[in-house]
C-alpha cells in the first residue's frame, strides 16, 4: 500500500531521499548525491504550501514508509496521515491507511482496539469497500470485542482468494483472524487453497508456514499428525531459503518446532548451535540468546544454563525488545528468590547499564 495516485509528484521527494540515504549507508556516495539532486529539483518544482507545512503527498509517503519499515513508529505514521488528510480530506486511500496505521499502533503495544477506533475502522471500511486488508483487520477487532464474525470471515476469504497476491491483499490478517476466531484447521485449509491458486508466491508460503507454526505451538497438547509436522518443517525450510536476508527468526522458530514436538530435538540443538556460532549484529545476537534461553528453560528444562544466556543477551549494550525481555526474566527470578543463582543475578543486574 503506497501512493498510487500519480507516477510523478512531490511524494517522490520521500522516495528519492530514502534512496539517497540507502546509497550513503552502502558507501555509494555518487549514487547518493544523484538522488539528492533529484530531491532538490523536485523541491524547486513543487514549492511547499507554506514554511510550516509540507505537501500532503509528502506526509502520506513518509507515513507509508514508516508503516512498511518501522515497526515501532506506527503512531508517527498515523499522525502523518492525519496531517495529509487535514490538507486534502478527499483522499480515501489516506483515510484507510490512517486507520490501518492506528490499528497497528494499538497492536504494537498489545492493546485491544477501543470503541472509538472500531468506529473509525467501520467508517473507513464503508468508504473503501474494496480494501480487504482493512476488512480483515476490522473483523479481527470485532472478534476481540466479542462479536461473532465466522460467517463474515468466510465470505471475506472468498473475496481475498480472488485478489492478486500482495502484502496488502488481506491474506495475512485474514489467516490470523481464522486462526484466532474461526478454527486453526480452516486457517490451514485457507492457506493451502491460496497456495494452490498461486503455488510460486513466496509471500503465501510465508503466511502458510506461520499457520502451521501456530498450529504446533498453540495446540501442542492436541495430537499432531506427522504429515502436519512434515508440512510445517518443509514450508519453513523453503521460506528460509526464499528470504535468506531475513531468516534469523524463522530459523529460531524452526528449532523451536523441532524441540516442541520432540520429533527431532537433535535438529533443534544443531540449529541453535549454528546460530550461536554465527556472526550477528548486536540485536541479532540478543535475539538468539533470548530465544535460546527460553528454549533451554521450557523445552530442555535447563534453568541455570537458561539464566546464563539471558545474561548474555542483557549484557549486550544495545536497546532492543530482546534485551528488555531477558532483563525482565532475570528480575523476576531474582525477586522470587528461589534459585541458587539469585545472588549472581543480583550482582549482574546491579552492574548492568540499562
Amino acid at each position: 500500500m503506497r501512493n498510487t495516485v500519480t507516477d510523478e509528484g512531490p511524494w517522490l521527494m520521500v522516495n528519492y531521499a530514502n534512496q539517497a540515504w540507502l546509497h550513503h549507508q552502502l558507501g555509494e556516495e555518487a549514487e547518493s548525491q544523484a538522488y539528492l539532486l533529484k530531491v532538490d529539483a523536485l523541491m524547486r518544482e513543487y514549492l511547499s504550501p507554506s514554511q510550516e507545512e509540507l505537501h500532503p503527498e509528502i506526509y502520506a509517503e513518509k507515513a507509508w514508509t514508516l508503516m512498511k519499515f518501522s515497526r515501532d513508529k506506527k503512531v508517527q505514521a498515523a499522525d502523518l496521515f492525519q496531517r495529509a488528510i487535514r490538507m486534502q480530506p478527499d483522499m480515501v486511500e489516506w483515510q484507510t491507511s490512517y486507520v490501518i496505521a492506528l490499528v497497528n499502533a494499538f497492536k504494537c503495544h498489545s492493546k485491544t482496539v477501543g470503541p472509538d477506533v472500531l468506529e473509525k475502522m467501520k467508517i473507513a471500511k464503508e468508504h473503501d469497500p474494496e480494501n480487504l486488508y482493512l476488512a480483515a483487520l476490522y473483523f479481527e477487532a470485532c472478534a476481540k470485542n466479542g462479536k461473532k464474525i465466522k460467517a463474515d470471515a468466510r465470505e471475506l476469504a472468498r473475496r481475498v482468494l480472488r485478489k492478486p497476491v500482495s502484502s496488502y491483499s488481506g491474506i495475512k490478517p485474514l489467516l490470523r483472524l481464522f486462526r484466532m476466531s474461526v478454527s486453526m484447521d480452516e486457517a490451514i485449509d485457507l492457506a493451502e487453497e491460496a497456495l494452490e491458486r498461486h503455488p510460486d508466491e513466496r509471500y503465501l508460503k510465508r503466511c502458510a508456514a506461520l499457520c502451521y507454526k501456530m498450529r504446533i505451538i498453540l495446540q501442542k497438547d492436541s495430537p499432531l499428525e506427522h504429515s502436519i509436522f512434515e508440512r510445517a518443517i518443509g514450508l519453513f525450510k523453503e521460506v528460509i531459503s526464499l528470504y535468506p536476508y531475513s531468516s534469523l527468526k524463522r530459523k529460531i522458530a524452526l528449532a523451536n518446532m523441532y524441540g516442541e514436538t520432540n520429533y527431532s530435538p537433535v535438529e533443534a540443538d544443531q540449529i541453535f548451535e549454528e546460530l550461536l556460532e554465527s556472526d550477528l549484529d548486536p540485536e541479532g545476537a540478543q535475539m538468539v540468546y533470548t530465544y535460546y534461553a527460553k528454549y533451554l528453560q521450557f523445552i530442555r528444562k535447563e534453568s541455570h544454563k537458561s539464566i546464563e544466556y539471558h545474561m548474555k543477551s542483557a549484557a549486550i549494550q544495545h536497546p532492543s525488545f530482546y534485551r528488555e525481555t531477558s532483563i525482565s526474566v532475570l528480575e523476576r527470578i531474582r525477586n522470587r528468590n528461589r534459585n541458587r543463582m539469585c545472588e549472581e543475578i543480583e550482582e549482574f543486574l546491579a552492574n548492568l547499564q540499562h
